[in-house]
């Protein structure tokens, strides 16, 4: 079974889908950068200084409380970008936002993206939309942390993963699995190896690999795939002018 986000090779989608106007608008400002693993873009309650559009790897959306508890509220990877507080016209982050797998991608200074946000309101619409997306996204999210069993929810993560990476191998810890879906280390031990036994996964020191995406779909039953349609909808894979 296919993927179910297709970036243009090597592309930010987003960038990608722009028109050729606001491209010609954005690309001088666009800085190409390597993220590692747990590189930091975005920290609660702080400015944002930088926006990440991602051409490879998966970035995370992280929130917190005052104990320090803490659970992930949205991923994205070569379809989206950090900093969407500033496409919604505020300063600050209110979550953590980090690399859970490493890649590459493109920053562009706050600032500048905020004037070019004044300048070209067709580029401010395309953003929004995304925005509208990772709404979904996180709608979605709280609906499976709700009603699923952790052993969907964490077939529905995977296969998220899965949607923004090159291959079917993720470099993955329990710990950081843990953080992710918001449960303890045992529980993740106890859904992978549910999903193992199916013969869906394999997993392996600090990695998991992806045997049969068909199986993981049918195992997140109804928890996948919404907000992966919205994304079609809304912003596609075509560039307009194409």
């Amino acid at each position: 079974m296919p993927k179910r986000l297709i970036c243009p090779f090597g592309q930010n989608n987003l960038l990608h889908t722009l028109s050729a106007a606001d491209r010609t608008l954005i690309e001088p400002h666009l800085q190409h950068v390597d993220m590692d693993r747990r590189m930091v873009m975005e920290g609660p309650n702080k400015p944002v200084e930088h926006i990440y559009f991602l051409k490879s790897g998966v970035g995370s959306t992280v929130a917190s409380s005052e104990s320090g508890r803490r659970i992930e509220v949205g991923l994205f990877g070569c379809e989206g970008m950090s900093g969407t507080s500033v496409v919604l016209q505020t300063a600050h982050s209110s979550f953590e936002v980090f690399m859970q797998i490493s890649g590459e991608g493109f920053a562009i200074e706050a600032d500048k993206m905020r004037g070019l946000l004044e300048q070209s309101p067709s580029m401010q619409r395309h953003l929004l939309r995304y925005v509208q997306t990772l709404m979904t996204q996180t709608s979605q999210t709280a609906l499976s942390n709700g009603q699923c069993k952790l052993e969907e929810r964490l077939a529905r993560w995977l296969l998220m993963c899965h949607d923004r990476i090159n291959g079917d191998v993720m470099e993955l810890t329990h710990e950081f699995l843990s953080v992710m879906l918001g449960v303890r280390r045992a529980g993740v031990t106890v859904a992978i190896h549910m999903l193992e036994g199916k013969g869906l996964i394999r997993a392996r020191r600090g990695e998991i690999v992806i045997l049969d995406r068909e199986g993981l779909e049918n195992d997140a039953q109804n928890s996948y795939g919404v907000p992966e349609t919205e994304y079609a909808r809304v912003i596609g894979f075509d560039r307009p002018d194409a």
